[in-house]
């Protein structure tokens, strides 16, 4: 008896450690392949937010005529998005520019302060913090824009050949028998790509709630440019608990160097906080109910694992791989514990 659970417990390590080496060489090779993988995935993710209105559209006229349309639909709502936080970056990086010499002004006088009371290493920051930093600072962002234009490119012509071929690869997954591995894969694709249209759905209205709210607070306190902020705000709700944060903190860090005033600062700072907390505590749970409900902790772990894997992409992506990766795990018998444990216990 000893020596069988010995030997039961050997193998129960074995398969564990086995388990921990697979995922960290495929973690692995999803970042090496980035390049590649990344727009795939967010591509395979638009395919299935979108295929459901493209198959709307076709019951009601000839797929020659429904599929373009989704196509332009899709390439207008990314356009937009992505136009839409590049305007607010620019506006806002105008602004640093053109008050550059004044934030100079501010810091060295704060690092006179800081030096007449002993902190000696204040001066040696206050080289690096000049107009040509920031002009720096604004031109790497512009880049960043830039490979994000190219990224988008990228994901627009694989999400095109996945539409072309969605219908077609339901049909031949039917005629190979559906189920895989013990899951049917059909009907596990179309329960995902119900929770993706549900969770676009919620951070849509999360995002124009925020947005909405984001320049409600900036046009109350006098910040220069609501609409950027706001503009900002509405397209960074998007990417879940990094792009609420930079959303709040960024408003704030600007209302300081505009007022330079902590109490300025801290109006933007505890009013942005509170319409996150609304709309993260109550507002997405209405709308969501039990199907989306996922662990706060899950959440943050997989946006931070998958941003470190793919930077902002990832960032975006993970929750979504998150919502497949449990839709599929339920039928799975033995991996419904952990559906409990990543829902909260609502799975």
């Amino acid at each position: 008896m000893g020596e069988g659970g010995s030997g039961t417990a050997g193998r129960s390590a074995i398969g564990g450690m086995l388990l921990v080496c697979t995922v960290i060489i495929v973690l692995a090779a999803l970042s090496w392949g980035e390049m590649v993988f990344a727009p795939a995935a967010f591509a395979v993710f638009i395919v299935m937010v979108v295929w459901p209105v493209q198959a709307w559209l076709q019951q009601r006229m000839p797929r020659m005529l429904a599929m373009p349309i989704t196509i332009v639909a899709t390439l207008v709502c990314i356009a937009f998005l992505l136009l839409l936080f590049a305007w607010g970056i620019s506006v806002i990086g105008q602004w640093l520019v053109g008050n550059a010499a004044r934030f100079q002004a501010i810091y060295q006088a704060a690092t006179d302060w800081l030096e007449g009371h002993g902190v000696v290493l204040a001066g040696a920051l206050s080289d690096s913090f000049n107009m040509g930093w920031v002009v720096r600072f604004v031109q790497s962002l512009a880049a960043r824009l830039n490979g994000l234009a190219g990224f988008a490119t990228l994901v627009f012509a694989f999400a095109v050949l996945g539409l072309l071929e969605a219908e077609d690869l339901a049909s031949r997954l039917t005629k190979a028998g559906r189920r895989f591995g013990g899951v049917d894969v059909v009907a596990a694709g179309r329960e995902t790509a119900r929770h993706f249209g549900k969770y676009m759905l919620v951070r849509s209205i999360a995002s124009v709630t925020t947005g909405a709210a984001v320049w409600l607070v900036a046009w109350g306190v006098g910040l220069e440019h609501p609409a950027a902020w706001a503009a900002i705000a509405f397209t960074l709700n998007y990417i879940p608990f990094l792009g609420p944060l930079v959303a709040t903190l960024l408003p704030t860090v600007f209302a300081l160097l505009q007022f330079e005033s902590l109490q300025v600062a801290a109006v933007v700072l505890v009013s942005l906080t509170a319409v996150q907390f609304v709309i993260g505590s109550y507002l997405e749970p209405v709308f969501t109910g039990s199907t989306l409900s996922i662990s706060p902790f899950a959440v943050m772990f997989v946006v931070f694992l998958w941003s470190m894997l793919w930077g902002l992409t990832g960032a975006f992506i993970g929750v979504p791989v998150l919502v497949a990766a449990m839709t599929v795990c339920k039928q799975i018998p033995a991996m419904r514990w952990l559906i409990v444990m990543l829902s909260g216990g609502k799975g």
